[in-house]
């Protein structure tokens, strides 16, 4: 009886520790630690974040034609302005994933409609000449055109949410999470390209997965590529852009 009683109490023991409430400090996870960004002031560069147009130069881009030749858009008072017909620019550094913020303009006064209206667009990766995958720029405050291919959508694939779009002649942003797609060693498709978009601040694309590349015509479909430029079109309106910084991620 003694032995019962002595294997009982033990028995006892074992769920009363059963019992014991969690210590919270076993899920506090100290290191490592992220480390310290300093965000910009308003819509301004993070300390950790790559310059690509700071209002007087444009150093941080090429030709996307001849990538060996400066950009030869228009640069002044804070701002670069499209010279339509010299050709899409593309930045010197190749990308993967990052964090980008980009500032637009089209001109106050337009004449044209439909897509012929302050027409630019952001290729979030370039792929080639006019290729790549692309945030549609324009004007779609009070003008229509189809819902794919107005302002903030993934040109023929993504339609926004919805339409953010100022008035023509206000500056705009556009702040951009993209994920790149990945391939196996020989081109087949891992992961599709993905992204997020805010439009003046408004979610307008949300964790979106891309189809392929963006197509005037057929059918968007994907090719082996890795770290890419991040590319502007020369569409010959006179779009303008400002405060333009990226973050790898």
């Amino acid at each position: 009886m003694r032995l019962a009683i002595i294997g009982l109490s033990i028995v006892l023991s074992a769920a009363a520790q059963d019992r014991t409430e969690p210590n919270p400090k076993d899920t506090e996870v100290w290191t490592p630690e992220p480390g310290v960004v300093t965000p910009g002031a308003a819509a301004g560069a993070p300390s950790d974040a790559i310059v690509l147009f700071g209002g007087t130069d444009l150093g941080e881009w090429v030709s996307a034609a001849s990538p060996g030749k400066p950009a030869d858009w228009i640069v002044g008072a804070g701002m670069f302005t499209v010279r339509g017909g010299s050709g899409d620019i593309q930045t010197r550094r190749l990308f993967t994933d990052y964090q980008i913020h980009l500032e637009w303009r089209v001109p106050a006064t337009l004449a044209g409609s439909g897509q012929a209206r302050g027409n630019s667009g952001l290729f979030l990766a370039s792929t080639g000449k006019g290729s790549g995958y692309e945030l549609q720029i324009l004007d779609c405050a009070g003008n229509k055109t189809y819902a794919n291919g107005q302002a903030a959508s993934i040109y023929k694939q993504h339609i926004p949410l919805v339409n953010a779009c100022a008035p023509a002649g206000e500056w705009q942003r556009y702040d951009v999470i993209w994920t790149a797609p990945r391939f196996t060693a020989d081109g087949a498709l891992i992961s599709p390209a993905n992204f997020t978009a805010l439009h003046n601040g408004v979610v307008v694309q949300n964790h979106v997965a891309l189809q392929g590349e963006s197509v005037y015509a057929g059918k968007p479909t994907y090719r082996m590529h890795g770290p890419a430029p991040i590319k502007l079109q020369d569409h010959g309106d006179a779009v303008s852009f400002r405060n333009i910084w990226v973050r790898p991620l």
